[in-house]
């Protein structure tokens, strides 16, 4: 089970974003990196082509490394390690260590 997964609420904690919120937009399993909303943009320049016949500089994010973002914390919103918890039917959840809430439903 993926302890960083699409929509969740991250925290970066390492770089030149250091401190920003935002949602997790998708998930490079691959790569071990994740595409932040609002973190780490950077200015691409595109090619004119019949769908953008302007072309120009545009502002993206790229992704970022897994290991410096971590989960927001479900009640106070600082970042928190995840722990994996087994229930009793068998499921597997994620639970936030800093407050104990369980982030899946």
């Amino acid at each position: 089970m993926r302890r960083i997964k699409k929509g969740d609420k991250v925290v970066v904690v390492a770089g030149k974003d250091k401190g920003h919120t935002g949602e997790v937009l998708r998930v490079y399993p691959k790569d071990d990196r994740v595409l932040v909303a609002g973190a780490n943009v950077r200015t691409k320049h595109i090619k004119r082509t019949q769908e953008n016949p302007q072309g120009g500089r545009v502002q993206r994010e790229f992704p970022i490394h897994i290991s410096n973002v971590m989960l927001a914390d479900p009640k106070t919103g600082k970042p928190t390690r995840v722990r994996i918890h087994t229930l009793e039917s068998g499921r597997r959840v994620r639970i936030a260590v800093r407050s104990g809430e369980q982030i899946d439903e």
